[in-house]
């Protein structure tokens, strides 16, 4: 028995449907891509019998699982967006981790109805409902897709769209851009109010009410550098982590100012 075949087994095994995919490649071999995944063994037998070194690809959703995917590229990669995200708790903790070819990985969550996108900027996709990955032991480019870790503690399901609004918050308006209660009218460039109006944020609410606050003073008129002073301040109260809250504000003061050239 091959390693592929012995590897798809074990997967449906484990209730994933397969499908195979080209060897060393991503492209599916069934007439219909992952609609045509399956359980029966006699059937995926049939499929590596006839192409033994063929990749194996699992289709994501409610059925199975929800994949995170941090994609390295020569243009850049998802890592920093990665971190971003660990920062501001937003990525649960997967119950798998794959690393890629590439040098980027797969972080396995709880399946959803949600559906696949991509973040393309940040380098970064979420495979779902109406997508599927390649799962260990696959091949591409010579390198192997491989299991990192792995648990079997109840798995969380991640937000997709609360990631999306962290790393593409909306630009209409500063209304949409968050939906903090109770936001103070600015006096001048407002940071010395703001500030004020921030010690009293719950640590759940932080990094709205700070990208919220930043945004409003950049279109009263305050520059880069007196956004220095909002988030170094934050920063002195011990409710922000440095590096997070210089992110969301320096984020904040270029959308805003993109917004208003």
């Amino acid at each position: 028995m091959s390693t592929m075949l012995a590897a798809a087994l074990a997967l449906i095994a484990h209730g994933w449907p397969v499908i195979p995919c080209t060897p060393g490649g991503k492209k599916p071999l069934t007439p219909r891509g992952h609609v045509n995944a399956s359980l029966d063994p006699e059937l995926v037998r049939r499929w590596w019998g006839q192409i033994r070194n063929a990749n194996i690809a699992v289709p994501c959703g409610a059925a199975t699982f929800d994949v995170f995917d941090v994609d390295v590229k020569a243009a850049g990669n998802g890592w920093p967006a990665f971190n971003r995200l660990k920062a501001a708790g937003l990525l649960p903790t997967p119950f798998r981790v794959v690393a890629t070819p590439s040098g980027g990985a797969h972080f396995y969550y709880a399946g959803t109805g949600q559906s696949c996108s991509s973040l393309k900027d940040h380098f970064v996709d979420f495979k779902a409902q109406g997508g599927y990955v390649l799962v260990p032991p696959s091949v591409v480019d010579g390198r192997p897709y491989r299991v990192v870790t792995e648990t079997s503690q109840a798995a969380a399901q991640l937000n997709w769209g609360e990631v999306r609004r962290f790393l593409t918050p909306p630009v209409q308006t500063v209304s949409h851009v968050s939906q903090v209660s109770q936001r103070p009218k600015a006096r001048g460039t407002g940071i010395p109010h703001l500030v004020e109006w921030l010690a009293t944020q719950t640590e759940g609410n932080r990094n709205k009410a700070l990208f919220w606050a930043a945004c409003r003073c950049a279109e009263n008129g305050a520059t880069e550098a007196e956004l220095h002073d909002l988030y170094a301040r934050m920063d002195f109260s011990g409710k922000f982590r440095r590096g997070e809250a210089a992110r969301t504000v320096r984020d904040a003061f270029r959308i805003t100012t993109r917004r208003s050239a």
